[in-house]
């Protein structure tokens, strides 16, 4: 019995560690808020079904960024998920939030290969080595996808007419 609770106690640290990065890369990916809180919980089931160990805590955070990002690429494979919400629709937002929707609606334009390395090191705070890691990219690649990235944004935001 204390071991099941030292377990539940464990998930339940490690969710709200990493829950709500998780629902912003998944967000950012697939344009629909149902869709990133199923894909993060998804996530977090795969974890307790594997229980996998870690050698540290980057290896850890590596492993449920990898696998959040796997997931979205699945999802968006299979074709049959649901209308994208409008996000700037959402009007019960805060004006802060509503800012970050409409950045996070730009990031959703800019192709998926950029997408997730801008995530990682802008939005989430990784540097270059950790991203790449994370990504199984050089530090090289890291860098060219983030400025090929940044030029993109910069033209979305742009055509949106959205202010930086």
């Amino acid at each position: 019995m204390n071991s099941q609770n030292d377990v539940n106690m464990q998930f339940e640290a490690l969710y709200d560690k990493y829950a709500h990065k998780l629902y912003r890369l998944a967000l950012v990916n697939v344009q629909n808020t149902t869709d990133a809180e199923d894909i993060v919980h998804d996530v977090f089931i795969k974890y307790f079904e594997a229980m996998p160990e870690f050698s540290d805590g980057s290896h850890e955070e590596g492993w449920f960024v990898k696998v959040t990002v796997n997931a979205c690429r699945d999802f968006l494979r299979k074709k049959t998920h649901r209308a994208h919400d409008n996000i700037d629709d959402m009007h019960h937002l805060k004006s802060e939030e509503k800012e970050e929707s409409s950045i996070m609606h730009s990031l959703s334009l800019v192709p998926e290969r950029y997408r997730t390395v801008l995530v990682l090191h802008y939005l989430e705070g990784y540097s270059v080595a950790e991203v790449g890691k994370m990504t199984g990219l050089s530090q090289s690649a890291v860098k060219m996808r983030l400025s090929r990235g940044r030029e993109h944004l910069k033209n979305i935001m742009e055509r949106e007419g959205i202010d930086d």
